[in-house]
């Protein structure tokens, strides 16, 4: 029963943040917002919503192992599964300039998260702070890109953004499509949390290791489709830009915003090792992209090898 949850919950999350894009990316085109700015902000936050409604859940009903882990985990499966398949899929050539803002603040990010998370407790004012830093983000970004429209995209998740599929053409189903999308997140973080929880005590395991691996994983099923389809259509590109992208809101506004309504503590393993390995993975990317300029099968396999690795590790210390 308690997989039936996660599994219910995984595929209502999903769901629910597919109509929540389309609903308020339909909505905001029809109020004359920019693309861009769309790109930036809904769609770039509504692939991760499945994150945040499940790490503000879990923090709601006390379990940072969860609501750490699934950031930690997400972040990590983000650059070394998602994009590594991606890559693994097809080749792509990465433009180095577009890449150096946003290459720079997921590092800053990740550096961020590490430093708050050895104090033992991400607090209502390092939420705060990181929930400031994402809105400076984005404000940036925008600019950016006003600024240099001839320029590449640097942040190509907003590419994606601007190819999102609309949504119904009555404002009202719009504004019903973000909602209904708004209520199976929820519903289904409920479920997938609650599920998560239960089946670690089943099997004897801490909760933080399910969040770093069935809720992570399960919560970047948006991210992953989003990117292998990409690959599957010669746009793998793209993928380098929504696993940044996602990368930075998971830190910046999911920690932020969960830490806000409700102070939650660093769990002592993710502290010591995993933490680690998100910094070691980004690393990885920015040394990846910025030697050659370029993203080729080789990568892309000692990307997905090094995350088969890390979850063998996890589940034999388990």
């Amino acid at each position: 029963m308690d997989w039936l949850f996660v599994a219910g919950g995984l595929v209502v999350l999903t769901i629910g943040a597919e109509l929540l894009i389309r609903g308020s990316t339909a909505l905001a085109r029809k109020f004359g917002v920019s693309d861009l700015l769309i790109g930036l902000t809904l769609v770039g936050f509504g692939t991760s919503t499945p994150e945040l409604v499940s790490s503000v859940q879990a923090g709601l009903m006390g379990s940072p192992g969860v609501a750490v882990g699934n950031v930690v985990g997400s972040n990590i499966a983000n650059i070394l599964l998602i994009l590594g398949l991606s890559v693994a899929i097809a080749p792509f050539a990465v433009d180095i300039k577009s890449f150096g803002r946003d290459g720079a603040v997921v590092l800053i990010a990740t550096l961020a998260a590490i430093g708050v998370s050895m104090t033992g407790e991400f607090s209502r004012p390092a939420g705060f702070a990181f929930l400031a830093a994402i809105l400076a983000y984005i404000l940036y970004a925008f600019l950016t890109e006003r600024r240099h429209p001839e320029s590449p995209k640097a942040v190509e998740h907003a590419a994606a953004g601007a190819e999102a599929p609309k949504g119904p053409k009555s404002p009202a189903l719009d504004i019903a499509f973000a909602v209904a999308g708004l209520l199976l997140l929820i519903l289904g973080a409920k479920h997938l949390v609650t599920g998560a929880i239960s089946i670690a005590g089943a099997l004897g395991v801490s909760e933080t290791i399910i969040g770093l691996t069935i809720v992570a994983i399960g919560t970047s099923l948006p991210e992953l489709v989003t990117s292998v389809m990409a690959a599957l259509r010669g746009k793998s590109a793209l993928a380098l830009g929504n696993v940044v992208g996602s990368n930075i809101y998971n830190i910046f506004g999911i920690l932020g915003l969960t830490a806000v309504i409700r102070p939650v503590d660093a769990p002592a393993e993710i502290v010591a090792f995993d933490n680690w390995v998100m910094l070691g993975a980004t690393l990885l990317m920015i040394h990846f992209v910025t030697t050659r300029s370029r993203l080729d099968r080789l990568e892309g396999a000692v990307m997905t090898l090094c995350y088969a690795g890390y979850v063998a590790w996890l589940v034999f210390n388990a």
